[in-house]
């Protein structure tokens, strides 16, 4: 049974179609899932999910991307939704300069991000974190601000060398469809060295489809590809995968095992 720790059931591509894409996920094997928000609308949307369906979960947060307009009173009904009891985490939250490349608006992003760890550990939720082009910033300011209940490097894109700087801070290593990619070295190197007890796996849909869906859009289902390649690089059946990373999403996000 599969966890997809990150994905956008919330997006506009999959709400006109939300059964059909829960009916193949289940399919597939995934029975479980985290729903991401990205500002105050999608974080809604996640919520509104994770109310309608028992094997779903919500992240709330502000993306890197998305807090340069943000209004005060819309950060403060974030922050009421971050309360609820199926909001397992705060995010997606972090740094993002590929797209920014301004000096006083990638301030901005780390003013929002370090907020977001300290609301985080108020509400003693883990955090869920973006980083793009920005790994070094990301990793000094979780030092400075560390997560006090964990959380997860979604999609992680770093260098390997830096993983078990990551996991020292508490923050387990979640890779996705790039881990598939024939030129997909970094994640790969990344997949060889992370320990299992620090893997989650991701679909980010419907973004970063695995092969041999590259360019398409991605979906839950999907995920078990990412399972299959890892297992690949470690020696291990996908059966292995499958049940690290589910029991290490449970714990992180603390959420009971059940069989759906």
């Amino acid at each position: 049974m599969f966890f997809d720790t990150h994905c956008h059931l919330n997006s506009d591509e999959f709400l006109t179609d939300i059964d059909g894409h829960l009916r193949r996920a289940h399919e597939a094997g995934v029975k479980r899932m985290n729903v991401i928000g990205w500002d105050y609308p999608s974080s809604l949307k996640a919520v509104t999910l994770a109310q309608t369906y028992p094997n779903i979960y919500a992240a709330v947060g502000f993306h890197p991307c998305n807090i340069q307009q943000v209004p005060e009173d819309e950060y403060a009904r974030a922050r009421t939704l971050m309360s609820e009891d199926k909001v397992v985490a705060i995010g997606e939250i972090g740094l993002d300069y590929y797209w920014e490349k301004d000096p006083a608006a990638r301030e901005k992003q780390k003013r929002y991000f370090i907020r977001q760890i300290n609301e985080a550990n108020k509400l003693k939720k883990p955090v869920i974190i973006h980083s793009r082009d920005a790994i070094q910033d990301t990793y000094d300011i979780l030092k400075e601000n560390r997560p006090l209940y964990g959380g997860v490097m979604h999609c992680y894109s770093g260098p390997a060398e830096m993983v078990m700087m990551f996991i020292e801070l508490g923050l387990f290593i979640s890779l996705g469809g790039p881990v598939t990619f024939k030129n997909g070295r970094v994640p790969k190197d990344v997949a060889k060295i992370v320990p299992l007890k620090w893997l989650l796996i991701e679909t980010d849909s419907p973004y970063l489809a695995p092969h041999p869906y590259r360019g398409k859009q991605n979906e839950v289902s999907f995920l078990p590809l990412v399972a299959q390649e890892i297992a690949l690089i470690k020696n291990l059946d996908v059966e292995d995968i499958a049940e690290w990373t589910s029991n290490n999403a449970e714990r992180l996000f603390h959420v009971k095992h059940y069989d759906y």
